[in-house]
Order: C-alpha cells, then structure tokens, then sequence
C-alpha cells in the first residue's frame, strides 16, 4: 500500500498539466484517499507507545497524509477535498491526539524533539505533525466556511 501511494504521490506531484479525464480520476482517488485517512488516523498514535514499533497501518496513515497534503496543494483537487464532511474535523482531531501524545512520551512527531545529541533519529512520524499543519492549512486556504470551523 505504501508503494501505491508512493505512484500516487508521484503522479500527483509532477508538473505537467493533466488532462480533464486524469483529473476526474486524481478526484475520485483524492475522496477514497480522504476516507482511509479519516478511518485510520489515529493508528499513528501507536507509534509513541514503543520506541522501535513499525506498524504497517501508521506507516500507511503517515503516506496518505503525505498525498493529501499534495493534493490539496494543487488548485484542481483543492475544492473537493475543502467540501469533503469531516476530512477538516480529523485533521483537527489527530493534530490534537499527536500533541497530548507527544507531551505524555517521547515526541516522534516533531524533528526538534527526535533528536539526541548529534545524532538524528530517522523516525517514520517525525514531521507528522508539520504534515497535519499544512493540511489544515491547505483546507482553510481561501475557504471561509473551513476558516470559521478552526
């Protein structure tokens, strides 16, 4: 699955203009990628609970965030996912779970915190929390109705 999105991811970030049909089914994907993050989000809060745990789900979460942070940085995709119900209030939700998680055990979600000495820890949800950021940031970004909800 990581792969899949890791094409998606691909895909999506080039900077050649897509075509009307290519467009329609980035949107469609970008509502099915939407939904498994909503379900899912929280599995990333496994993480803290040990320090070298690799769940495959929060491996998946933390991808899928990765392409809908990119998604809605392009202005095509950007309306949909903005109008998706409750893709703004997980978002929201998980970045909050991410905080208190962080506060309660070591914080993986931020670099600054996943450092020790010189060294840098390679943490898969390292940047999770900046990831969560963008996207919340992304749906509100000219969206009034998205801005009075945060």
């Amino acid at each position: 699955r990581v792969a899949l999105l890791d094409l998606i991811m691909a895909k999506v970030s080039e900077k050649n203009p897509v075509t009307s049909e290519e467009m329609n089914v980035l949107v469609r994907h970008a509502s099915f990628l939407a939904r498994c993050f909503q379900e899912k989000s929280e599995s990333v809060l496994k993480l803290t609970s040990a320090v070298d745990v690799e769940d495959e789900e929060a491996l998946v979460t933390i991808r899928l965030l990765d392409v809908l942070c990119e998604m809605t940085s392009n202005n095509g995709q950007l309306e949909h996912l903005q109008a998706l119900p409750g893709l703004l209030e997980t978002a929201i939700d998980t970045l909050r779970l991410t905080h208190l998680a962080g506060k309660q055990a070591v914080n993986i979600f931020t670099a600054t915190h996943a450092m020790t000495g010189q060294e840098e820890i390679s943490h898969p949800a390292v940047g999770f929390k900046s990831h969560l950021i963008r996207l919340i940031g992304n749906l509100c970004y000219k969206n009034k109705e998205n801005q009075d909800k945060v």
